[in-house]
């Protein structure tokens, strides 16, 4: 098989590569795509293909970037590609390149249409990759019933040299460091009341600045940040009590920011059970019953006072970079893959999406995956 490995993004609102300004306005998807590429680009000859291109190729750090045409086979000739969300893409492309192993790197939870199209992926051979462990489970109970899909997981990575410094935290310091969409109006509105008993506090609110969305009044004593770099968030991180996002209504199928929060020391107040907050999430206590003001004071109550003293919250180790990179490895170098393989689940008429799960439930606690148990499915 050839050592020649294509990413597609067919989505992306405009061309991106890890050039300096390149990523700016754009999400965790993009981001992490070009650390991966990056990554892999000492082992193996990487291009990206992006639908909004142009067709001459740019290189950056030993990756390719060029644009995408679905009516031809690329010239590459890759051994595998993979298609960053889109199933109708992925299965053109397997028609198109009928030698190749194909690969769909699931970033969202994909909508009730694409449940047809998997006996067609299953037939066409080609796999699923989700971000998070209990993404591909929701994913498995979302496809069952029928001919699925092979699926399996490998973790979004955060920066191997993150880490807890000196810098002073401060109890009256709120972070929420999301797109708005993502539930900031439930936060927004708990931050209020929570302000009842800490008049002094405060809310930062990152906003990576790539989707408008209204969320009503603001409260007194919200810091809008904007859209700030990597080393001004990870700065805001530091100094916060915690990572502020106490809602219900946008399940992350990672929750990059998490991640690398726990990794600097910040903890989090998060719904428990509601997408990958349980998984991602370093300690039990940082998942709560949201929307129980009693619960949230005391959460809030609990990091506040953790402020003023050295933080013992880290991260898990499985989602460091040299890690991620290391399954990534293991799934597309020939002949060190493990590919996933598909496994018995519910039928459709138990699936439910987050959205209309009304009181989310606690997932069962995850044990630290192998590397090979990481890009394999769950039996």
């Amino acid at each position: 098989m050839s050592r020649a490995i294509t990413f597609v993004d067919p989505l992306a609102p405009r061309g991106y590569s890890g050039a300096p300004g390149q990523l700016e306005g754009l999400g965790g998807t993009e981001a992490t795509l070009v650390r991966v590429c990056e990554g892999l680009s000492s082992r193996l000859q990487i291009m990206v293909r992006q639908r909004m291109r142009p067709d001459r190729a740019d290189w950056w750090s030993g990756v390719g970037y060029a644009g995408l045409d679905l009516k031809r086979p690329f010239p590459e000739a890759p051994g595998t590609i993979v298609v960053v969300n889109s199933w109708k893409v992925a299965l053109k492309l397997a028609r198109l390149h009928p030698a190749s192993r194909v690969i769909v790197w699931q970033h969202v939870f994909p909508g009730r249409h694409n449940r047809a199209l998997a006996p067609d992926l299953a037939a066409a051979g080609i796999e699923v990759l989700c971000v998070s462990r209990s993404h591909a489970e929701w994913l498995r109970r979302f496809v069952g019933g029928g001919p699925a899909p092979a699926i399996g997981h490998v973790c979004n990575p955060i920066d191997d040299a993150l880490a807890p410094d000196d810098t002073p935290r401060d109890p009256d310091l709120l972070l929420f460091a999301s797109s708005p969409h993502k539930g900031l109006g439930q936060v927004l509105e708990r931050f209020e009341m929570l302000q009842a008993e800490w008049p002094r506090l405060r809310l930062a609110i990152a906003d990576p600045g790539y989707l408008a969305w209204p969320v009503g009044r603001m409260p007194a004593r919200v810091l809008p940040l904007g859209r700030l770099r990597q080393p001004e968030l990870i700065g805001w991180m530091r100094r916060a009590a915690c990572l502020f996002y106490p809602q219900g209504q946008f399940a992350e199928t990672f929750g990059l920011v998490i991640a690398e929060a726990n990794a600097v020391g910040c903890p989090a107040v998060l719904q428990r059970g509601l997408g990958a907050n349980d998984e991602v999430a370093s300690t039990a206590a940082q998942c709560i019953d949201s929307s129980d003001p009693d619960a949230l004071r005391r959460a809030v109550a609990g990091w506040r006072d953790a402020a003023r003293r050295p933080s013992e919250i880290r991260v898990r180790p499985e989602f460091r970079f040299s890690q991620v990179l290391a399954s990534w490895v293991d799934l597309l170098v020939p002949g060190a893959a493990t590919r996933p393989s598909i496994t018995p689940v519910p039928s459709p008429e138990r699936f439910t999406t987050w959205q209309e799960i009304s009181t989310p439930t606690t997932p069962a606690p995850a044990a630290n995956p192998t590397r090979s148990q990481a890009i394999s499915a769950t039996r």
